[in-house]
This record gives structure tokens, sequence and C-alpha cells, in this order.
């Protein structure tokens, strides 16, 4: 699920590549197109995910695909904008009721969601990072050649696979209240409706 070079890791390199990637992907494959589902319907979620899917083929900074990759990135990283700064209340809400580091959660995202070279992934990253207490970033190598990512959060527990349990079970969460907030906001605005007719 990563293009890391898989050779290089070991579990604790694994480990923070999963929860990196889910915690990232909480917004790209679940709350984006539900959301975009909720404001204009089926078109509309297939034009995110079309949007989404053209960016995860060709988004990379590389001689091939410069420009039409570029403008593939910045039209997600536009329609991930708000996506992702709700998912990132919702991580914080939801590490609160799970008993997990929600203080911590707001913290890091707030200081550290911007270190991210995405303009929405840290939003998630730097959160999750904050409620399980656990450091992201670092070295990566991809294709042979090693590249760094800024640290997000702080290395109060060291890394192990149950953090990757943990992420996923956030991940499910977030996704459950998100469905909630928007059955609610859907019966609010349909009485709004009827009641204007």
């Amino acid at each position: 699920i990563v293009s890391r070079d898989a050779n290089r890791m070991n579990e604790q390199d694994i480990t923070r590549a999963t929860v990196e990637t889910v915690a990232e992907n909480i917004v790209d494959g679940i709350i984006s197109p539900l959301f975009y589902f909720f404001i204009g319907g089926l078109p509309l979620a297939v034009l995110y995910r079309m949007s989404n899917t053209m960016d995860a083929m060709i988004g990379y900074k590389n001689d091939k695909y410069l420009y039409f990759g570029r403008t593939a990135a910045r039209i997600d990283d536009v329609l991930n904008f708000i996506p992702a700064r709700i998912t990132g209340l919702l991580l914080i809400i939801v590490a609160f009721y799970s008993k997990l580091n929600a203080k911590g959660a707001f913290k890091m995202m707030m200081r550290d969601a911007k270190k991210h070279p995405s303009p929405n992934g840290g939003y998630t990253e730097a959160t999750v990072a904050g409620a399980l207490d656990i450091r992201l970033g670092g070295i990566n190598y991809y294709f042979g050649r090693q590249s760094f990512r800024a640290y997000m959060g702080e290395a109060i527990n060291e890394l192990n696979a149950r953090h990757i349990q943990q992420t996923i079970k956030l991940m499910y969460n977030v996704s459950t209240l998100f469905l909630i907030i928007m059955c609610v906001g859907y019966i609010i605005i349909t009485k709004y409706q009827e009641l204007s007719l």
C-alpha cells in the first residue's frame, strides 16, 4: 500500500508507513467521497474519486508527469481542503471518547499539520500521532533514493503493530461519526425544506 522500498524497512518503519497511509486515506478514501456525495450526490462523489485516482496515478514530481501530474495534485489538494480539516476535528472527538490523548491530538494538529508536504495530509497524520502519542515522519526510501519527511507528533510510545490496529479503529469510528452527522444534517435540511413549503 506504500511506494517505499520495503526491503529497507524494519517493524517500526512498516508500522509507521501503515499508520501514515491509513491516517491520510481516512480523508481520501472515506470522508471526502462521503462529503461530496452529501453536497452533490453521486455525480460529485464520482468526480472527486476520479480526481483523487488521477492524483494517485500521476501526481508525482517526475519529468514524465511534471505538469499534468502537478495539475492533478493541485485539484486533489483543493477538493480535500475542507474534508481534511473536518477529519482532523473528528479524530480529536473520537480520540476523546476512545480514551486516547485528545489533548495531544489537538496540540499536534495545530503544531505539526503544516509540516506535511501535502496541505491536507498533515491534518490527519499529525492528529493521529498526537492521539496515539507516537512520532510519524522521518527517513523513507523511494526507488533507492533517501527522502526525509518532517516529524509529526512526539515519540512517547515506541511504534509497534498495536498502533496499526488503533489507527484502523480511529478510521472506523471517525467514518461512523461522520455518517451520523451527515444523516442528522440530511434530516434537518429535509425538515427545514418541508416547513418552508
